[in-house]
């Protein structure tokens, strides 16, 4: 599936307060279900000894889902392409790569 797909696809089913000019909902939601993940993790290391079962990686599968779709939104409220956000990235860390700058600290490096 492309990310222009996927954000099609998962803005139709956004039935938020406001949705389409309400980018606080989205980003609130963001926060939420990336919390959710990594408390999926927390339980990981203090349930299971840092083991990975498949039943866990079908549990955070599910929460990146959820945090794939509030991506999704909060671009869609920002009048952004994933398709951009995606390929920027990718632009931005290869030239940090290609630089030696991946690790440090500082947004523009």
């Amino acid at each position: 599936m492309q990310f222009s797909d996927y954000q099609t696809a998962s803005w139709k089913t956004a039935t938020y307060p406001h949705a389409g000019e309400n980018l606080y909902y989205a980003a609130l939601g963001l926060g939420g279900e990336a919390g959710e993940m990594l408390n999926k993790i927390k339980k990981i290391i203090r349930d299971h000894d840092s083991v990975l079962t498949d039943d866990y990686r079908e549990l955070c599968k599910a929460e990146l889902g959820d945090v794939l779709w509030y991506v999704a939104a909060l671009a869609t409220e920002l009048h952004i392409d994933l398709e951009t956000v995606a390929q920027d990235n990718i632009n931005k860390l290869t030239s940090r790569q290609e630089r030696g700058t991946l690790g440090g600290s500082g947004d523009v490096r």
